[in-house]
């Protein structure tokens, strides 16, 4: 792992699953990931590949119900692990964009990292199923993360048709906006607010 200040470790446990999430935001995309939701797997994957995160992201949950908490707690405290390594925000970047295609599809996202949590998800109707996983828990996940991260998130899909592409290019997008809404700006002395904090 790569010694850095941005760091984060966080453990959550329920009765429906155990998280944890350990987190270096200026990495190089090492990761060890298992959640016992295959698709996750994949896409958390790319996310911190793409979002330059190092980290481990470790779950156990009810998937013999349906991977509905799992996903959901993941993206809870993944959103956590995230606000905390970020700190009191001084000299980051604060709004970053990506557009990222995949194929036939094409996925926007926009951050604010002004602890004014939101989601806007601007998504064609997707597929119900990606193999066994149902994507409706894509939007699920994206909210929780937004309100535990406390980012506001703008997902936007104009088009595409695979639903798996889409799916795809929306996490990479994330993740390439989050790098570059976190990003270090030498010139931004403290927070980049007019109100002084982003806290």
């Amino acid at each position: 792992m790569t010694e850095v200040k941005r760091y984060a470790k966080i453990e959550r446990t329920t009765n429906e699953t155990q998280i944890a999430v350990e987190i270096y935001l200026d990495g190089e995309g090492k990761t060890e990931i298992q959640t016992g939701v295959g698709f996750m797997d994949h896409m958390l994957d790319l996310f911190m590949k793409h979002g330059l995160f190092d980290g481990t992201i470790q779950a156990k949950g009810d998937t013999y119900i349906d991977d509905h908490h799992t996903t959901e707690d993941i993206g809870i405290v993944l959103g956590q692990a995230i606000r905390e390594a970020l700190g009191d925000k001084k000299g980051i970047t604060r709004y970053g964009t990506a557009f990222v295609p995949m194929d036939d599809a094409l996925a926007q996202v926009v951050i604010d990292c002004s602890n004014r949590p939101h989601l806007e998800y601007r998504v064609p109707p997707l597929k119900d199923k990606v193999g066994t996983f149902d994507t409706e828990l894509v939007h699920e996940f994206l909210w929780k993360f937004a309100l535990e991260a406390r980012m506001n998130v703008h997902v936007i899909v104009p088009y595409g048709h695979n639903t798996h592409h889409i799916i795809e290019a929306i996490f990479k997008a994330l993740a390439r906006a989050i790098d570059a809404a976190i990003a270090i700006d030498p010139r931004v002395k403290g927070v980049p607010s007019t109100k002084g904090l982003l806290t």
